[in-house]
């Protein structure tokens, strides 16, 4: 999907693939037609964006393989997909039983993360459609906070200093831009904008920069305007926003709040917490389990890393961060100038909601999906921008 901003910038919308359990190239393929060209489908759209996700093996086979990566993007074509954007966040395993902190491995002080990442751009290059201006890869912010020593502190810049030269090389060799954004994160090195800028200030923002994601911003309690407003002041590129939606519980300490939230205390993903006290400090706990049993003072709304599906509020006494969504798509995107082109739709958690809030089967995810990009859509639509006529995939 593609809309037109009217600075004359394409914005270019898509959901994340991450959602949908596959390690092999052959899996990936399948998804295709299985899942994304169903959303399609429902959309009732010539042409639906893909945030692909492909784990490290898969990169590192397309980018030594040229004729794969070509074979994919007629795959992608062919049933009315593009990709502009991957998630380099997960690097394997991503629907493993029990994801927690492995999603965080290896990181940035590791050789593997760069040629993970390079490996990624590189297939983004032969990926993207011909007239797509660029391409842009999320990835984590650095690590997890601990351990985090100055050594792999200075091995991480350097790592991001060859990742430019990296891209830069790769702009060489194929003439296709690809920029690479760290994604702040709740329990990481850098949990915010602020943090995450200071940690790419020393890189080349001609190829690095911050990958905005809303739910996190949101469960950091950060203010979307200002969080924007501060990167563009110090020059650091938004290179792509996730749409993306936190769980709320305004009176945690109520019994009829934990109830709702036990639910969602699930093995698979890591759903940080955060508690914002009368001074403004905030309490955190690293998963919703050990904040249930007392490792917060319930005394503030709970924010909560548990991304939710966009369109659909929970049922009270709980509710989602939609307001604060919407801010930041009116942030980055309601103004004079865009202030990033992609858009990815991040709602990976369908298959691990609470039982009466799951869909049924791969149709029921698909239809989810494609009604969180019509809301998606409809929000853009709403700060002015238009559908783009005569778009090629």
């Amino acid at each position: 999907m593609r809309l037109h901003h009217s600075d004359s910038t394409t914005i270019h919308l898509a959901y994340c693939t991450n959602v949908h359990p596959a390690e092999t190239l052959d899996g990936i393929t399948a998804q295709l037609a299985d899942h994304a060209e169903q959303v399609r489908l429902h959309l009732g759209t010539d042409l639906v964006g893909l945030g692909l996700w492909l784990p490290a093996e898969v990169a590192h086979h397309l980018a030594d393989h040229p004729a794969d990566t070509a074979e994919l993007r007629r795959a992608l074509t062919a049933r009315g997909l593009e990709t502009v954007t991957l998630n380099g966040f997960p690097y394997r395993g991503f629907h493993t039983p029990v994801v927690k902190r492995g999603v965080y491995f290896p990181d940035w002080s590791e050789p593997s993360r760069l040629t993970y990442t390079l490996n990624l751009a590189k297939v983004l290059a032969g990926l993207l459609p011909e007239d797509a201006a660029r391409g842009s890869i999320s990835t984590l912010p650095l690590a997890w906070r601990t351990p985090w020593t100055g050594v792999q502190r200075s091995t991480a810049a350097r790592h991001l200093d060859d990742l430019a030269a990296g891209l830069k090389q790769i702009e060489a060799e194929t003439g296709r831009t690809i920029r690479v954004g760290l994604e702040p994160e709740p329990g990481c090195v850098a949990e915010t904008t602020a943090q995450a800028a200071r940690a790419v200030a020393g890189a080349d923002h001609d190829w690095i920069g911050l990958c905005l994601d809303a739910c996190h911003l949101a469960v950091q309690h950060e203010d979307p305007s200002s969080a924007v407003a501060a990167l563009v002041a110090e020059g650091v590129p938004i290179v792509k926003l996730q749409a993306s939606s936190a769980l709320v519980a305004d009176t945690p300490a109520d019994a009829e709040s934990r109830e709702a939230l036990r639910p969602f205390a699930e093995p698979r993903f890591l759903h940080q917490v955060r508690e914002q006290g009368p001074d403004g400090t905030l309490h955190g706990s690293d998963d919703l389990a050990p904040a249930l049993a007392g490792a917060l003072p319930g005394e503030a709304p709970w924010r909560i890393h548990y991304h939710v599906p966009l369109h659909d509020q929970p049922e009270p006494p709980l509710r989602n961060t939609s307001d604060s969504l919407q801010e930041t798509l009116r942030a980055t995107l309601g103004g004079e100038r865009a202030l990033t082109d992609h858009v990815e739709v991040e709602t990976y958690t369908w298959d691990v909601l609470p039982a009466g809030l799951r869909p049924t089967g791969a149709a029921g995810i698909a239809a989810g999906i494609a009604t969180e990009l019509e809301w998606t859509h409809g929000e853009l639509i709403r700060l002015g921008l238009t559908e783009q006529a005569g778009a090629t995939p």
